[in-house]
């Protein structure tokens, strides 16, 4: 067999190294026929059935996952079974058999396509990769008309056969992957998905070898075949030659041995070696993820996301569910800081899923920040949660995307208003709540002098921020190469707003992915940055970067590193400085 290498997306670090197995793509294989119009009732009845099976598998998963599984599946799970129960998946495609006379599997292809092309119109990376979990909902039902259905005792029962495998797919849901444990699967590898899937979060979070977006794994790889996964590289290697082999069984060694070191650190201060403080805090996406943020020795939550509160539902959650929602992240955090952002939606990302609205240039256009001071009621809603919320923790308010400061005016006043309404109610929340800025866009780093003036804190979203500057979108595989957070003028907006908050003696953070990146660690030290918000897997690799690094010398450093305007220049510089560093 000839040894071949594919490259791909890491999303979760880790050398694995097993035989190939690969899951079927019942998408794939869908066809279209017509059926007698006095079979039409039949065929809709095969089609409910399929749906109910569905759902008695996903609620079976979630009532038997052990206590110790991370947050995230359950909350997943819940994402798809919510998917199973919209109208837009168990009913339209029933109106489709009855007027076109087909074939529910047909029907049901049909109406994710549309679904799909919905999603697609999106900007926001996060919630167009949301179109993955319509489709992998859709998979499981189609494997059910197909008469694949396998039960879930008879997977975990599979599962334990399949010890040395990797999963090779199209897709994976985040429902099969509840049997990817270190005893079980060795890795997982996908033709689709990117960083901010369902899929990568959860690789992440069970800390399991993975990489997205190989485009042709599926098709290229055979069942059985040995294979080297390598997740921080995003390297595939299929039928590795006996010297290639015998080099990852050392790393896969060597990376084992580091992980159960980095367990030693867990509740070590992240203090570098001349005693500069750190704080590595979490970024959170539903409130479940606090026992992930606290298990993982976080010092607070550095970003939760609001977003998960609004998805995949028609109506917009009370102030009473938002209230309770981030009062459990308040409360289980106990003192430590939790920073919520608001709601970052906009108008291409509609709460009714049935509706359906076009943007000339949806990056550009109406959402986050801007999109909520179009819909005050939404802004004035979300402040009373968050106010009142605040009385049962360190709450702080973070707003995104803020590009100018009559937007912060106007935010201000709004949230000035709910503490006055909450006032007069004699509800109680803390006077002294702070409220910060996300620095995203451009513009709002050339202007962080003004905006440190004008807020408490600012925290610097380098996701969006490289992808404004550099004018690159990172979900688009066509030009995600030139997506580089090295690029010197994305440092120098950096360092810009780190220079600004100093200035003014506020705090600033990072909580886009170069904060979890080990390899930026000692570069974002050396530029003066003194808070990291990352993913709660990846806070130990960034505390032991930390432990052994020296501030004073970083900072020297990065100064040669902020001169140079050539990437070409930068990036050997920063690999010979990790290497040395520790070496």
């Amino acid at each position: 067999m000839s040894s071949f290498s594919m490259h791909g997306v890491g999303v979760s670090s880790g050398i694995a190294i097993g035989h190939a197995h690969l899951i079927s793509h019942a998408l794939l294989e869908v066809v279209h026929f017509t059926i007698e119009a006095s079979a039409v009732a039949q065929e809709i009845a095969r089609f409910q059935r399929a749906i109910h099976l569905v759902k008695l598998d996903l609620e079976q998963l979630k009532a038997q996952l052990p206590a110790n599984a991370p947050a995230e599946l359950a909350a997943f799970i819940g994402t798809h079974l919510a998917m199973l129960c919209d109208k837009s998946l168990s009913e339209a495609p029933i109106a489709i058999i009855e007027a076109e006379r087909c074939n529910a599997e047909w029907a049901l292809k049909q109406q994710m396509d549309d679904i799909v092309a919905q999603f697609d119109a999106i900007e926001d990376v996060y919630l167009r990769e949301r179109k993955q979990d319509v489709m992998q909902v859709v998979e499981r039902v189609i494997k059910v008309l197909l008469g694949r259905h396998q039960h879930t005792a008879e997977k975990k029962q599979h599962a334990k056969q399949e010890r040395a495998m990797i999963l090779v797919a199209h897709d994976i849901s985040p429902a099969d992957a509840i049997q990817f444990k270190h005893h079980q699967f060795a890795a997982f590898i996908t033709d689709v998905g990117g960083v901010t899937s369902h899929t990568a979060i959860l690789a992440r979070s069970l800390n399991i070898p993975s990489i997205v977006a190989l485009q042709r794994a599926r098709g290229l790889i055979s069942d059985g075949e040995l294979m080297i996964v390598d997740g921080a590289q995003g390297v595939v290697i299929v039928n590795p030659g006996p010297e290639v082999l015998s080099e990852y069984q050392l790393k896969q060694n060597q990376w084992q041995l580091a992980q159960q070191k980095l367990q030693r650190i867990k509740a070590t201060k992240a203090l570098t070696v001349d005693g500069v403080a750190i704080e590595l805090l979490a970024n959170i996406e539903v409130p479940e993820d606090v026992l992930s943020a606290k298990a993982a020795g976080a010092a607070g939550v550095g970003l939760y996301r609001t977003e998960f509160l609004f998805m995949n539902r028609r109506d917009m959650p009370d102030e009473e569910e938002q209230f309770e929602a981030y009062r459990y992240v308040a409360e289980a955090m106990k003192g430590m800081p939790v920073t919520i952002r608001t709601l970052d939606i906009g108008a291409d990302k509609q709460l009714n899923p049935d509706e359906v609205v076009t943007a000339t240039n949806p990056a550009l256009g109406l959402r986050a920040v801007r999109y909520c001071l179009s819909e005050p009621q939404v802004f004035h809603t979300q402040f009373r949660a968050l106010l009142r919320a605040s009385h049962y923790g360190r709450v702080n308010i973070l707003i995104p995307m803020l590009s100018n400061l009559n937007e912060l005016r106007q935010t201000k006043l709004l949230l000035q208003r709910a503490k006055e309404a909450l006032r007069k109610e004699g509800v109680p929340f803390d006077e002294g709540i702070r409220l910060g800025g996300m620095i995203e866009v451009p513009a709002a780093a050339i202007s962080a002098d003004a905006f440190s003036q004008a807020l408490d804190f600012l925290s610097i979203g380098t996701n969006d921020l490289i992808q404004y500057t550099l004018a690159i979108d990172r979900a688009d595989d066509a030009v995600a190469h030139l997506y580089n957070p090295l690029h010197p003028a994305v440092l120098k907006l950096i360092q810009l707003t780190i220079q600004a908050a100093h200035k003014h003696g506020k705090p600033v953070s990072v909580c886009g992915e170069m904060a979890g990146d080990t390899r930026l660690t000692r570069l974002l030290i050396g530029m003066g940055m003194r808070q990291l918000s990352m993913h709660p897997a990846h806070i130990l690799s960034v505390k032991s970067h930390i432990l052994q690094s020296e501030a004073a010398v970083l900072a020297k450093q990065a100064k040669k590193i902020l001169a140079l305007s050539d990437l070409d220049k930068i990036e050997p510089l920063i690999n010979r400085w990790n290497g040395q560093a520790m070496s």
